[in-house]
């Protein structure tokens, strides 16, 4: 590694240092004079290099530039690409502390759980500022008149989870605590995912790493443009199927209104099954011999896209007591509005996914398994620039996104 860190040391020498084919020019317009060389030294993943480079400085302005830092991609850093990208993987994977220990461990780059913590969320951040220029070219972009379609099925699905935050996040803001406050805020999640076959039992198969993910703690409006953007990127307009899987939520109802109107809005059936054993509860409370068979049998009918036959005997059951009633009615009223978006059977002949799994998988992987480890707590700023990392590299986009600084 020593070995490597001079030969490096040699390669870097002269970079943003000499003569210049073409002026250096300020941001203002002005042109830049040179003002000297100056030392830096980076930390890299062979170790600390050293190199010297030209700095030039606006005479109107007062504007200073290292060209070298530029060609380097180390701009206000003292961490090479290579490096930064090791800390921000490690820094999404787990604690930042456990990312500095599997730095120190596997690569023998000693930082410390604070540095991996800043990195992490700075690239975070510059994937977020990145994904946004991409989203508005795709927001700007006119539907073709006519498109060859070439994905024979398009899934889009969303959900919220809740994440620990500061207290200082969560000021005034209402939750399920026995004072009435919050310990979390809902992080909004989508993902994209195609379908192309089905199995020999005809149950539909989900295209292999054809699942992307976008997400944020934001507002349901945000997320609608933000999902709306991914599908375009993954070829919506070359679907011949659109199908929307959530639950049945109305700030779902009113994203998949926006944004897929003509798309297949399907409410997961688990969620669904959910909603009928709760239904059951309050039929059939204490009877539980009663509230079982119902169960089953209901949720057969679901199976069978009989959500009327569920409504109709639901009513007949209605208990005396109004408080519960009341509770049942409203359970019974969920089921009674979402009929369309109920018709098991019928999507199952079509071959399509009825249940959202790999929606709930994402919520567990993307946010939980990082973001709601004990102890944690997040700002809504770290939250969203972690958030975005490792929707990105979920999404297999790490390398787009590092193209693209070398490109600009």
């Amino acid at each position: 590694m020593a070995a490597g860190t001079k030969a490096l040391g040699d390669l870097l020498d002269g970079i943003g240092s000499g003569r210049r084919e073409k002026p250096v020019v300020c941001e203002c317009g002005a042109r830049m004079g040179s003002n000297g060389l100056i030392d830096k030294t980076l930390l890299t993943i062979l170790g600390p290099v050293s190199y010297s480079r030209s700095i030039f400085q606006c005479d109107v302005c007062g504007t200073t530039r290292y060209p070298g830092d530029e060609e380097l991609d180390v701009v206000g850093t003292t961490r090479s690409p290579g490096l930064r990208r090791m800390m921000a993987r490690a820094g999404s994977k787990s604690t930042f502390r456990e990312g500095r220990d599997d730095l120190d461990i596997y690569a023998g780059v000693k930082v410390s759980a604070k540095d991996v913590e800043r990195v992490a969320e700075r690239i975070g951040e510059d994937m977020e500022n990145w994904a946004g220029a991409e989203r508005e070219q795709l927001l700007g972009r006119v539907e073709p008149a006519s498109c060859d379609k070439t994905i024979p099925v398009m899934y889009v699905s969303v959900d919220g989870t809740g994440i620990p935050m500061t207290k200082t996040e969560l000021k005034g803001r209402k939750g399920k605590q026995a004072d009435g406050s919050s310990k979390t805020r809902e992080v909004k999640l989508g993902c994209v995912f195609t379908q192309t076959t089905v199995d020999k039992d005809g149950f539909a198969v989900r295209d292999p790493e054809s699942t992307s993910f976008v997400g944020a703690i934001e507002t349901s409006n945000e997320l609608g443009w933000r999902i709306y953007a991914e599908a375009l990127r993954r070829g919506l307009w070359r679907a011949e199927k659109v199908v929307v899987l959530g639950d049945g939520a109305e700030w779902i109802k009113t994203l998949v209104e926006n944004h897929f109107s003509d798309a297949i809005h399907i409410i997961d059936l688990y969620h669904t099954r959910e909603h009928v054993s709760d239904l059951c509860k309050l039929l059939f409370g204490s009877q539980e011999k009663e509230k079982v068979r119902h169960r089953m049998r209901w949720w057969t009918s679901l199976d069978e896209g009989a959500v009327d036959k569920i409504v109709r005997e639901a009513k007949a059951q209605l208990p005396a007591d109004a408080g519960v009633r009341e509770k049942a009615e409203k359970e019974i009223s969920y089921l009674e509005k979402n009929q369309e978006r109920m018709r098991y059977l019928e999507f199952r002949a079509q071959g399509l996914f009825v249940g959202s799994g790999v929606m709930e998988a994402g919520c567990k992987t993307v946010i939980g398994q990082r973001m709601k480890q004990s102890g944690m707590e997040w700002s809504v700023r770290g939250a969203n620039d972690i958030i975005s990392l490792r929707c990105m590299m979920q999404s297999g986009r790490l390398e787009d996104y590092w193209e693209s600084r070398v490109g600009s």
